[in-house]
C-alpha cells in the first residue's frame, strides 16, 4: 500500500486472522524508521513507512537473539527487495515476505498492513 507522506488523520492496522487491529497512528511512523506494536497474544510487530510512502509489518524479535530489536533496525534494499537489518547481528529480512536474505532457513511473520480512517 503507497500512501501520502501528508496523510496524518489514518490509522495503521495489522491483520491479524479474520480480524483488523489498529496499531498507531499513520503520523507515528517515519520513512526509513521503525516503530513497535504490542500485539494482544503478547508478541511485537516492527512497523516501517519507506520513503515512497508504502508500509511494512513483520515479528519485532529477531530469530538470531531473541531479542525485540528489528523495528530498531536500519532499512535499505537489495535488488529491489525492501529489507531492515537488526541491529544486533545485521542478518537482513525482507520487509514483505519476513524472509531473511542472509539464511533461507530462517523467517520472521510477515503482516498484511493498511491505512484506515
Amino acid at each position: 500500500m503507497t500512501l501520502a507522506p501528508e496523510t496524518t488523520d489514518l490509522k495503521i492496522q495489522l491483520r491479524l486472522a479474520e480480524n483488523w487491529l489498529t496499531v498507531c497512528d499513520l503520523g507515528t511512523l517515519t520513512p526509513g524508521r521503525g516503530v513497535a506494536a504490542l500485539l494482544p497474544d503478547g508478541r511485537q510487530a516492527a512497523l516501517f513507512r519507506d520513503r515512497s510512502g508504502r508500509l511494512y509489518a513483520i515479528g519485532n524479535r529477531d530469530p538470531f537473539t531473541g531479542a525485540a530489536v528489528l523495528s530498531r533496525g536500519l532499512t535499505g534494499t537489495h535488488a529491489g527487495r525492501p529489507y531492515v537489518a537488526s541491529p544486533l547481528l545485521k542478518q537482513r529480512f525482507d520487509l514483505e515476505s519476513g524472509q531473511c536474505l542472509d539464511d533461507e532457513s530462517v523467517r520472521v511473520p510477515a503482516y498484511e498492513v493498511r491505512a484506515a480512517v
